[in-house]
């Protein structure tokens, strides 16, 4: 496991070293910052300090070892519009981003464990179609378009949750969090409940198809025969067993969640890092669009490199490595 953990390290900074060219070519070969951050009736004295200012009179290629030189002391440049370095205004914005993705991924495993498990006991009833129909809606209906209709429903015509910002946040376990009080919950529940509804139908989808799987399998008539009680046999025997394939995918998909909370970010006017990434493109701030992917694809590789981990304890068979 540790000759693993340390091939695996030196894939990810080759990962990061490419992901960062490729991020920085990209990101710098669009549009120009000049034309949006300096007025239109700025002389060309004014303009051309602000280039050089900016750095961005210096060829594409130095720009980028200057890049990487700053990044290696922690340093991923600073906003072209807030003046502030980016990786400041990022992890200041992260903690919000974060709360908002652990409750989706939360919310997504109370449903959605439950609701895998009885459709898979009970194939073919009508209470699995119900269930395998909802999980379609919740694969097929665009994010954006659920997470309007939540607010039609229950903020315009029920009146019963707020629809846009964080609301107040309070002391938890250390941290800042909407979840210390009841107000904060209460803004929290809609973008949660629209980031969780496809991961939702993702974990349903799993939960059956592994509930279904191994119900026939011979430990699980071996486990009945000795006179285990039924719900001893689905809760020790076949549910731990199918928790192999959804930790791995879970864990894959809470960066997914952290990355593409975006559109949610966006609708429901949560302060967190997807709206900054949003404001930051369309203002063509590319330090700070640069500094997030490069945090974003850090937090895949460390959220894999666990996932590989917790699957080898899961499983004792799967010890990767462990026979070369």
């Amino acid at each position: 496991m540790t000759a693993f953990i340390i091939r695996r390290l030196c894939q990810s900074i080759v990962i990061l070293a490419l992901t960062s060219l490729i991020v920085f070519a990209g990101v710098y070969a669009i549009g120009d910052p000049i034309e949006i951050l300096v007025p239109a009736d700025a002389s060309q004295a004014e303009i051309a300090q602000a280039v050089s200012s900016l750095g961005l009179d210096l060829p594409l290629y130095q720009q980028y070892l200057k890049f990487v030189g700053n990044a290696l002391h922690g340093d991923l440049g600073n906003s072209f519009v807030f003046n502030q370095p980016a990786i400041q205004l990022i992890l200041q914005r992260l903690p919000a981003t974060l709360e908002l993705a652990f409750v989706a991924l939360l919310l997504a495993l109370i449903i959605g464990l439950p609701l895998g498990l009885v459709a898979g006991l009970k194939p073919d009833s009508a209470l699995d179609r119900s269930i395998m129909a909802g999980s379609i809606l919740g694969f097929s209906l665009p994010n954006f378009w659920q997470g309007i209709m939540l607010v039609l429903i229950f903020s315009v015509t029920l009146g019963w949750l707020p629809s846009t910002g964080r609301g107040p946040t309070g002391e938890l376990l250390g941290m800042r969090s909407s979840l210390a009080s009841w107000d904060g919950i209460r803004h929290l529940i809609l973008p949660a409940l629209n980031l969780a509804l496809f991961k939702i139908a993702l974990i349903v989808r799993l939960t059956r198809s592994g509930v279904r799987e191994t119900m026939p399998l011979d430990y699980v008539k071996f486990a009945r025969a000795k006179g285990l009680r039924e719900s001893r046999v689905i809760f020790i025997h076949v549910l731990k067993n199918i928790m192999i394939p959804i930790v791995t995918v879970v864990g894959m998909e809470f960066g997914s969640l952290i990355a593409f909370a975006t559109v949610t970010e966006t609708i429901f006017a949560w302060p967190g890092v997807g709206k900054l990434i949003i404001d930051s493109i369309m203002k063509l701030d590319r330090p700070v669009v640069v500094a997030y992917l490069l945090i974003v694809v850090t937090m895949f590789i460390v959220l894999n490199l666990l996932v590989d981990i917790i699957y080898s304890v899961l499983d004792p068979r799967v010890r990767v490595g462990a026979s070369e």
